[in-house]
């Protein structure tokens, strides 16, 4: 008999980990097992999720936002334990920090386990005041864990490592299997939020560098503004530049497969990143790619240097100008680059990523189940 199994996290607002968790959703109910999404609130744009998928609220209720902080905070916790008792479903999945606090903490007085997912890099996020309170407390507690990256695993304590797994993102199929384009345009493209750990100011500065030598080459950057003030930041730098006719911000795209697939290369320019879902889409569109090394080893768990792609240092201007100059100048070179890229779909379709989380749950259910007696 299939599963039952609860996925929490504050929203399915367009984001890495809720695009994650409505794929694997409908994977999983299309295989048979009960799934539910349990949430905090409805986000403006979310993800779809399949109508058998059951989304259950047990974020604050009416009137509670104006009680105080910390008593919003247990009640979130007492709506949730309260959801478990009442679906005891056979594991809990919580994604992103503060989920991960409340689904450890409800699911103690419940005694089902759960699977926690980090999904970005740990430092910076994992590391203040609150979490070293939190963590050491609670995620001895969880079954297992879901990493994106060695270098965030690393972060962790000995027994978190030891019981956990590292599983790619899934690629949305509409990325797998896109025909090479007959010619490559001689456009430089990046895609990703307008947000300031993108890099995206070096990233125009050095391109500006490169049109100097390659005046017949243009930089587009797709991507939503986040309204962190880096739409702005990017547009000043622009003007100061004089780039406006060869740097244009396109804004945020639903067809990034037609968009990006005849480029000269895809530059990525990320300061930290989790595991990021734009640049594995453009390995999979077999672009030629120039990548920071970023922090907490994205790029690098899903890239090796010269093979399908170019790694580079983060906050490099030189080397991300050096790297977009020599995919443009070796076309033979970034042909084979772009093509090896494409090999990603291997190993992170929909299905490979699909059998490793069923693989894993049923691991930890049959491990807690030994251990519990249940």
């Amino acid at each position: 008999m299939a599963r039952k199994i609860a996925f929490h996290l504050n929203c399915l607002e367009q984001g890495g980990a809720e695009r994650v968790v409505s794929n694997l959703s409908n994977r999983f109910v299309q295989n048979g097992y009960e799934v539910l999404v349990a949430t905090e609130w409805q986000g403006e744009d979310e993800f779809w999720i399949d109508e058998r998928v059951r989304r259950v609220h047990v974020g604050l209720r009416e009137g509670d936002e104006k009680k105080p902080r910390i008593v919003q905070f247990l009640l979130r916790i007492r709506y949730l334990k309260q959801f478990l008792k009442k679906e005891k479903p056979d594991i809990l999945i919580p994604f992103a920090r503060k989920a991960l606090y409340r689904g450890l903490t409800a699911a103690f007085f419940i005694k089902i386990p759960v699977i926690i997912s980090i999904r970005t890099d740990p430092v910076g996020h994992y590391d203040r005041p609150f979490d070293k309170v939190q963590i050491p407390f609670l995620f001895p507690r969880a079954d297992g864990c879901v990493f994106q990256t060695e270098g965030a695993r690393e972060f962790f304590a000995p027994r978190l490592q030891k019981n956990s797994r590292i599983i790619l993102n899934p690629l949305n199929p509409k990325y797998i299997g896109v025909p090479e384009p007959v010619k490559r345009t001689k456009t430089v493209v990046q895609s990703g939020r307008l947000v300031d750990f993108k890099n995206q100011v070096m990233l125009i500065r050095a391109f500006d560098e490169v049109h100097k030598k390659h005046p017949d080459y243009d930089l587009k950057i797709f991507g939503r503004d986040t309204g962190d003030g880096t739409k702005e930041l990017l547009e000043k730098t622009i003007r100061e530049l004089h780039a406006e006719s060869y740097v244009h911000l396109m804004g945020a795209s639903d067809s990034l497969e037609k968009e990006l697939t005849d480029a000269a290369l895809f530059a990525f320019s990320s300061d930290w990143e989790g595991l990021p879902n734009a640049l594995m889409e453009a390995m999979a569109l077999g672009l030629p790619i120039v990548a920071t090394d970023c922090p907490c080893g994205g790029p690098r768990t899903i890239m090796t240097n010269e093979v399908d792609g170019l790694l580079i240092p983060i906050k490099n201007q030189k080397a991300m100008e050096e790297g977009m100059n020599r995919l443009i100048e070796d076309p033979a070179l970034a042909e084979k680059l772009g093509r090896n890229a494409r090999k990603i779909a291997g190993r992170a379709n929909d299905e490979a990523v699909y059998e490793q989380w069923r693989d894993y749950i049923e691991e930890v259910c049959g491990a807690y189940r030994k251990k519990h007696g249940k």
